[in-house]
């Protein structure tokens, strides 16, 4: 016997619709790209995008077609976004800080035939048009005032064709399970691969995420997302934001911490996301000017590990809640909250941060499990290191034009490439990839948990563990080390702070000082080129073993 309930897709010009409707004056703020704070609404937003879907009917845009954008987090952007989207495109959203070859090679894979772009973008797309035979007209997106002279074949100002639209627009309709959105991997073996979201996956991610233990926002809410929405849809708040109606506060291309403060104060943001990075701006510009942060709630951290110590200065200088998260592009992104459990909300801070430091519990919509090199499923006892596995509705099933081949098993699970620990409480502790892992003597030891100790050193910017060879424990670690500015810092500092908290074998041979650790274009650190630069280090203690 099936259910008698209505069959209303999942589709995401729903979450636009609800947002313009029950939310319609509800602000969406965004520091421009042009210079000036501009205000904008929900409801504003939705006959703009509506008007956007017109102007790409216009320029021959049909359902399926893949337009991309290559923005900052702007009002125009999401205009833009849920526009394509409302056609029946599907949104390929760019990442700027690829290399040229890497952008070719993805705009081409995907077929974009339209390519909306920001100001700050057009020398980029200028120094490849030649190799993007199947791209229309690009849509530079700005007024007539500010449009730019370009060499850019057919470049179309943006306000002028979508002012020139009425709005009257129907949403496309079909199958929840159209495409909707693209979005490619990094891309750090081998070419980027395409992971093709659903408007079904997305409605059902913007769900999770807005569950009270995930992101949890609210209508109340001012919410910043400064990770961007070329990064897997600023990790789902393009499009969980609207459908609860929060303020929205987008910051542009300004990243630094001045810029971010500038708007944490003066728009009252209760809740914000980003990378360490961009943390670690900030709260050097809090300190350094003597500042607070009044209005904000919570933090969200992912991207890569959030060094225990930025989250004691959050949680004990600043008082806000810092909610560790984790995910990839390939699960919409959003895979674990470190939200704490019924109990530990009378637990000690410290002891509270024990926990905050994991990467966190699984949203539902999201299966997990670790497994060791047979594929057999090892126990949740905070002990046992494994292969992460992943499965769910928001989850990739395959890649765009099935590069990669088969990326399940014979169960469903998507290997993450990411080794961790996930303890009795269900929390999920990211101890390596298993690219990087390090193996001394048959055992494995965390470059991830090394680095983040290395960071709590005062005059400590930047760390990164990678495996050198050892003649007779195979591999054992090397910390590189970028020190804070005017700071002066000896190996022997770095070691005896680490010295009492780790297991003494897991303490690195030597280290390292450089100037600048590589990073890929989404900001994690590039341990490929760290092995690279390092391939004839020879470590003291293999002089000493030979």
């Amino acid at each position: 016997m099936k259910g008698l309930m209505q069959d209303w897709p999942l589709r995401v010009t729903t979450i636009i619709d609800h947002a313009a409707r029950f939310h319609g004056d509800r602000e969406v703020v965004t520091r421009t790209i042009e210079g000036p704070i501009a205000r904008t609404t929900y409801s504003e937003i939705h006959l703009r995008a509506r008007k956007a879907a017109q102007a790409l009917q216009k320029l021959g845009i049909e359902k399926g077609d893949v337009v991309a954008t290559m923005a900052w987090n702007t009002a125009r952007h999401l205009e833009a976004w849920y526009g394509i989207m409302g056609l029946g495109a599907v949104c390929h959203t760019l990442n700027p800080r690829l290399f040229a070859e890497q952008l070719i090679y993805i705009i081409n894979h995907a077929e974009d035939k339209v390519i909306f772009l920001d100001l700050t973008f057009v020398p980029i797309l200028e120094g490849i048009k030649d190799e993007l035979p199947k791209v229309k007209a690009y849509v530079v997106m700005t007024d007539r005032a500010h449009m730019p002279e370009t060499s850019l074949p057919n470049a179309l100002c943006y306000e002028e064709i979508v002012e020139a639209e009425n709005g009257e627009f129907k949403w496309a309709e079909g199958d929840e399970n159209d495409a909707c959105g693209l979005c490619y991997t990094s891309g750090t073996t081998g070419n980027p691969k395409g992971v093709l979201y659903s408007h079904r996956s997305n409605v059902l991610h913007a769900l999770a995420v807005n569950m009270g233990d995930a992101l949890g926002m609210k209508s109340t809410d001012a919410m910043l997302p400064v990770v961007p929405m070329f990064h897997a849809n600023a990790w789902g708040i393009s499009f969980a934001a609207p459908a609860v109606g929060a303020k929205l506060v987008m910051p542009g291309a300004n990243m630094d911490g001045e810029s971010i403060y500038e708007l944490l104060s003066t728009e009252n943001v209760t809740a914000t996301a980003a990378v360490p990075t961009v943390w670690l701006m900030l709260l050097q510009h809090l300190q350094k000017n003597k500042l607070e942060l009044p209005h904000l709630e919570r933090v969200v951290i992912g991207g890569s590990a959030a060094p225990r110590s930025m989250i004691e200065v959050f949680e004990k200088d600043y008082d806000v809640q810092v909610f560790h998260a984790w995910g990839m592009t390939e699960m919409s992104p959003m895979g674990t909250l470190g939200s704490l459990k019924a109990g530990m909300e009378d637990w000690p801070l410290d002891k509270q941060i024990d926990v905050k430091v994991k990467q966190g519990r699984a949203i539902y919509t999201v299966e997990m499990k670790i497994t060791d090199d047979d594929g057999n499923e090892l126990p949740c006892d905070g002990e046992a290191f494994g292969h992460l596995m992943v499965r769910g509705p928001a989850i990739a099933g395959a890649y765009l034009k099935g590069e990669g081949g088969n990326i399940l098993d014979e169960d469903g699970w998507f290997d993450t490439g990411d080794v961790a620990t996930i303890d009795e409480s269900g929390y999920m502790q990211i101890t390596d990839r298993a690219k990087d892992v390090i193996k001394s003597g048959g055992e494995w030891i965390s470059s991830i948990e090394l680095e983040n100790l290395a960071v709590g050193h005062p005059k400590v910017a930047e760390a990164a563990v990678i495996g050198i060879a050892h003649p007779k424990w195979d591999e054992r670690p090397l910390l590189i080390i970028v020190k804070n500015e005017g700071e002066d810092v000896s190996k022997e500092d770095i070691l005896d702070y680490m010295e009492g908290k780790i297991a003494k074998w897991w303490m690195p041979d030597d280290v390292a000082f450089v100037d600048e650790i590589p990073h890929t274009a989404t900001g994690k650190i590039q341990k490929l080129e760290l092995r690279k630069m390092f391939k004839d280090y020879t470590l003291p203690t293999a002089q000493a073993a030979e």
